[in-house]
């Protein structure tokens, strides 16, 4: 990557003394808040056979990921 200006680091709030390489993240799930929006999702993308699986532990907050059933 190519040297950065220092206005350019100032307005991205980086640090001056390191370099900025752009890290690769790991694509994650899409995740829902609620099974209404889930069900919306899967409908528009056309997702006919899904479960959904509930990522956390605990049952007071939901975070629901649409798995395809075969």
């Amino acid at each position: 990557m190519t040297k950065m200006h220092t206005r350019m680091k100032r307005k991205l709030g980086l640090a001056h003394n390191k370099s900025h390489k752009k890290r690769i993240k790991k694509v994650k799930p899409k995740t829902f808040k609620t099974e209404e929006s889930a069900k919306k999702y899967a409908e528009f993308k056309g997702i006919k056979k899904y479960k959904l699986v509930n990522l956390r532990i605990s049952e007071d907050k939901k975070k629901l990921k649409i798995v395809p059933e075969k």
